[in-house]
């Protein structure tokens, strides 16, 4: 994976570190505000994003319909968090509990895919939340923090 969407990532996640994941809401309201999806910066980001996701240097472990990698692990980040990239196509992947939340960057790929019900956005999801991360209609690639990379599957 290039060194370029680790550098990129790095602006987000000083936010992310900053932001009280109990109240997804203002969360959410923060993100949009400094990193718009319509913005040059999450431009770069996507591009970078999607050509890792071309060369392999992502998303290069599950199986059709679903593949993830870790982008950066928590000891190399400037939050703690790790972050992780999904691609999925049509899927569900496994439960999860997000034990100190999640935050999830959502790029449309193909068709007008939408996970947890929302396409081209920012998803944040409170500590203790649990789902099955789920895409319908189309492709997205998803970039999602945790932090310090707590998460429990079940």
């Amino acid at each position: 994976m290039t060194q370029d969407l680790k550098s990129l990532l790095a602006p987000i996640s000083r936010v992310v570190r900053g932001l009280d994941l109990t109240n997804p809401a203002a969360c959410e309201g923060a993100l949009q505000a400094a990193f718009p999806p319509s913005s040059p910066a999450i431009a770069e980001i996507r591009a970078a994003a999607l050509a890792a996701l071309e060369a392999g240097t992502i998303c290069q472990r599950g199986e059709a319909g679903m593949k993830f990698s870790r982008v950066v692990k928590p000891e190399q980040d400037a939050a703690g968090c790790s972050i992780d990239a999904v691609f999925m196509t049509d899927a569900s992947g496994p439960v999860h509990t997000h034990t100190k939340g999640e935050v999830c960057l959502c790029f449309p790929t193909q068709g007008s895919p939408t996970f947890e019900g929302r396409g081209d956005t920012w998803i944040v999801m409170h500590a203790g939340s649990r789902h099955v991360p789920t895409v319908r209609g189309g492709s997205m690639l998803i970039l999602y923090w945790w932090p310090d990379g707590a998460v429990a599957w079940s």
